[in-house]
């Protein structure tokens, strides 16, 4: 079954998941955070404003969207939240570059949520 993908919209609830783990591949960064109160898979996006004006923004924004849609159903875990940030390699990465990037972090994310073990650190990134 295909879970459910829902759209993070609240800054708390960006700040909720900023807390939990994260992973940087190529042109995204990913978090990722158990979310009890979910039963599908949160999604959140953003983009500082270093990364360009609001046209370049939104096209990060826009394909970020476009590969989580495409990923999230087979590689992130029901009951989370997760969030992408772009970079400003993203919107001039290649889109199957983009993909592979995005999915090497869900994977690695995956992993640290289930306790898998290998090269892995499974402890979140501390917040000061």
């Amino acid at each position: 079954m295909i879970p459910k993908l829902g759209m993070l919209k609240k800054r708390s609830e960006f700040l909720y998941v900023r807390d939990g783990f994260y992973s940087a591949k190529g042109g995204v960064v990913v978090q990722m955070r158990e979310n009890s109160m979910r039963a599908g898979i949160g999604m959140g996006f953003t983009a500082t404003k270093k990364i360009g004006n609001a046209v370049i923004r939104n096209r990060a924004k826009r394909r970020l969207r476009e590969a989580a849609r495409t990923l999230l159903p087979e590689h992130g875990l029901p009951g989370h939240d997760y969030v992408l940030i772009a970079r400003n390699s993203t919107t001039a990465r290649d889109w199957t570059d983009l993909l592979d990037d995005t999915r090497k972090a869900l994977i690695t994310l995956s992993h640290r949520a289930t306790g898998k073990q290998g090269t892995l650190n499974p402890t979140p990134k501390a917040r000061n």
